[in-house]
């Protein structure tokens, strides 16, 4: 992280020099990153994009769950939101780029090169720019140029948690054995079943491979938050490896999603090992569930509840930091979302201020809450 700017704050301005933002998306993270626009005293919703007609139309604040009227109504015709935002605004793309990242990526290249600066958690191998593919690179470092804007990939797990909490807490210790960062979540609680069942396998037979854990997949999303804990820690990796353990149900779960039988899969938990020295040094960790009493011996939040995230520094003195985030009537996996979000929303005044280009979370300051104590949106 830099030095100067591991803090930025900005004194609340005129609504005339605000910075106008659209929200593409109204996901998990798209409501999030709506409530955290319209809580900002420094930036305005422009506009939200949506993908699906039924939400044509409907004021942003209802889609967001924000609890007042906002005057901006949804639409699908990007062209026409990106002109709101086009040369002075930013953009939170928050549509998700898990199955269709060449389509994510394709947008982000649209935004940046309408002059637009873009934060978004779609594009993964974006998370360490440095090792991320020419291919990728390339289209959107031009488009970049192109407008004159700036990119920030952040907010899996939620971006925060693998980057900055930990380089943060690292400062604090005299020596250093291990870094490890953890999501710890109770899956029953999260209302998408699509990906629960799917993507993540859950209430499926032990012989099927879940698509977000097979082999290779892992590093490809989470390896990138290694390589940059390994810039920020001024380390080398020899290698980045996988570690997978599964468990299946002793009985049946039953939940909002449905049941989840007997015999499959219960849990699941996998590591993004960064190897220096022949010693996994910097672990990246998953542990989740379908329900509480499944894996017992596995890590669990502190307080018993339903998720949370911790980063634990092995050294001395050993260090170990819990979140335990909520939002939309205690939920943790939307508190979880919502940092996220609101992490890569209060990025947005600076960003717009560098140079054009794709930044990280070691360049991007921290921006404390100046002008929001006491506020609601």
């Amino acid at each position: 992280m830099t030095d100067e700017n591991t803090f930025y704050s900005a004194a609340p301005l005129a609504v005339a020099d605000r910075v106008p933002v659209l929200v593409w998306g109204t996901g998990n993270m798209g409501r999030a990153s709506i409530r955290a626009v319209l809580a900002h005293p420094g930036l305005e919703l422009a506009g939200v994009v949506v993908h699906t007609a039924a939400k044509v139309g409907v004021d942003a604040g209802e889609l967001a769950g924000a609890g007042a009227s906002t005057g901006v109504r949804a639409t699908t015709d990007v062209e026409s939101a990106l002109a709101l935002v086009a040369g002075r605004g930013a953009v939170v793309y928050a549509a998700s780029g898990d199955i269709r990242p060449d389509d994510a990526a394709a947008d982000v290249c649209r935004a940046l090169a309408r002059g637009a600066a873009v934060v978004t958690p779609a594009l993964y191998a974006l998370y360490d720019p440095a090792s991320a593919p020419a291919e990728l690179v390339g289209p959107i470092r031009a488009a970049a140029a192109e407008g004159g804007s700036a990119l920030f990939v952040s907010g899996i797990d939620p971006g925060w948690g693998n980057d900055v909490l930990p380089l943060l807490l690292s400062g604090l210790a005299g020596t250093v054995d291990e870094v490890r960062c953890q999501e710890i979540f109770d899956y029953s609680a999260y209302d998408q079943p699509d990906a629960v069942r799917t993507l993540v396998g859950m209430g499926e037979p032990m012989a099927y491979e879940p698509p977000m854990v097979a082999p290779g997949v892992p590093t490809m999303v989470w390896g990138g938050q290694v390589r940059l804990l390994a810039r920020g820690l001024g380390v080398e990796l020899d290698e980045v490896r996988e570690t997978l353990e599964r468990r299946a149900l002793d009985a049946d779960v039953h939940n909002a999603m449905g049941t989840f039988a007997a015999g499959t899969q219960g849990a699941l938990r996998f590591e993004v090992q960064g190897i220096v020295g022949g010693q996994p040094r910097i672990v990246v960790e998953h542990v989740t569930r379908i329900g509480p009493d499944v894996a017992p011996d596995w890590p669990r939040p502190a307080d018993g509840a339903d998720g949370a995230h911790r980063v634990v520094i092995e050294g001395r003195p050993r260090l170990s930091v819990t979140i335990e985030a909520e939002d939309e009537g205690g939920n943790r996996a939307a508190g979880g979302n919502a940092t996220a979000a609101v992490r890569l929303v209060n990025a947005i005044p600076w960003l717009r201020a560098q140079s054009p280009g794709i930044y990280d979370a070691l360049d991007v300051p921290l921006s404390p809450a100046a002008g929001r104590l006491g506020r609601s949106s």
